[in-house]
């Protein structure tokens, strides 16, 4: 594939390129770049807003580039301080292996894993002194580490910052330095770290890394970024029906940058589709992807059959209850619900109905048998003792 053709193909989604002519000058190189992108094993389950990242790295894979897919798990034991308002839970050696084998995993429904440079930072960082890793902080200042926005408005607000904190984006940079990295890859919030990178490798007399940031996916709600804590994911292991479920469930609005970050459908085409069979379509796509073609049509004739034909499903778990337990303990414990937080928003947007009847307060408390209904695809049997 010709430049213009591959730089068009790395610009769809991306936030940042810095810069675009160093990309083109490298591309034109006719060798393959070393991609880089780091994660810290920290989060094992992945969701829809980590695989914005992974399928960038995936087409630079089939435009014949070297991805490596860093794993930090010698920096994962400092905890990366992005958008942290306090110091991260330092994970021991053991939860970082574990973490980083699911992680593995997991990332093979979307890469090539055969073509896949799997690296470990703690290959260079255990046999550094620690005068070696105290001579990286020769590379940076405290003022350039206060001009992060997130150190920044910790320091205004009199909040305490780890010196062990700055280390991190100075370890990161410094893997750059040792895979001789070409472009890093990283979200938009990895900015100050990536940049870091840049600098390191000046520092070390190499040709300086491209930076690509890729935006944060914002979540089923519309809202915030796509997060388990807020309640509104889509991870890559839920059941096809829950993806389904809840693909169905955004705005139009959202549907289409869904679109443009997680496939590579042709947006002009989709958007001359009925916003209803474009979600279903965006459904099938990634259920096939995360599941099966199988089990994505599976679904789309149940959603038919159950939501167009205004059925409840053949299929539901059930909850046995004492008529004692409120409607929000109920959806949390019953999984219906990822948290108490999204059980008590749905109750207050008027997405909770028992038996056909919307529940407008928390503390109601279901006293017979009958269907529960969260938002519009989650049920839930329940069954009353003594009824």
């Amino acid at each position: 594939m010709d430049i213009n053709k591959q730089v068009e193909v790395i610009k769809r989604g991306a936030v940042d390129i810095i810069s675009e002519e160093e990309l083109r000058k490298k591309l034109g190189e006719n060798r393959p770049l070393k991609i880089k992108a780091g994660f810290d094993p920290t989060a094992p389950d992945l969701h829809l807003g980590h695989t914005v990242l992974l399928r960038k790295l995936r087409q630079f894979q089939d435009l014949g580039h070297e991805v490596y897919f860093l794993i930090g798990d010698f920096t994962g034991q400092i905890g990366d301080p992005t958008g942290r308002s306090e110091i991260r839970r330092q994970l021991s050696k053991e939860e970082v292996a574990k973490n980083a084998e699911t992680y593995k995993k997991q990332v093979s429904k979307i890469l090539d894993v055969h073509k896949l440079k799997v690296v470990f930072n703690s290959k260079w960082f255990d046999k550094m002194s620690g005068v070696d890793i105290l001579k990286l902080a020769t590379h940076a200042s405290v003022s350039q580490m206060l001009t992060r926005e997130d150190f920044k408005k910790r320091y205004s607000n009199g909040e305490n910052i780890s010196i062990l904190e700055f280390l991190y984006p100075l370890m990161q940079g410094y893997d750059s330095v040792v895979l001789e990295a070409d472009v890093e890859l990283g979200g938009t919030d990895q900015i100050f770290n990536l940049l870091v990178g840049r600098d390191f490798q000046k520092d070390f007399n190499q040709p300086q890394q491209v930076v690509i940031t890729m935006p944060l996916l914002v979540g089923t709600d519309g809202a915030q970024k796509m997060s388990k804590s807020f309640g509104n994911y889509i991870g890559i292991n839920e059941p096809a029906k829950e993806i389904f479920g809840k693909v169905m469930s955004i705005s139009d609005e959202l549907m289409l940058k869904y679109y443009e970050l997680l496939t590579d459908e042709n947006l002009d085409e989709i958007k001359k589709m009925h916003p209803k069979e474009a979600k279903v379509n965006l459904a099938r796509i990634l259920i096939t992807q995360y599941h099966s073609k199988a089990a994505a049509e599976k679904e789309a004739l149940e959603f038919e059959r159950v939501f167009s034909q205004k059925e409840i499903p053949q299929d539901m778990p059930e909850y046995k209850t004492d008529g004692k337990k409120n409607i929000v303990f109920i959806l949390t414990e019953s999984k219906l619900t990822a948290s108490g937080n999204e059980a008590r928003r749905l109750v207050k947007q008027g997405a909770v109905s028992f038996n056909n009847q919307k529940i407008v307060k928390e503390d109601f408390i279901p006293k017979d048998n009958g269907i529960l209904k969260a938002g519009s695809r989650r049920f839930l049997k329940i069954i009353c003792s003594g009824n």
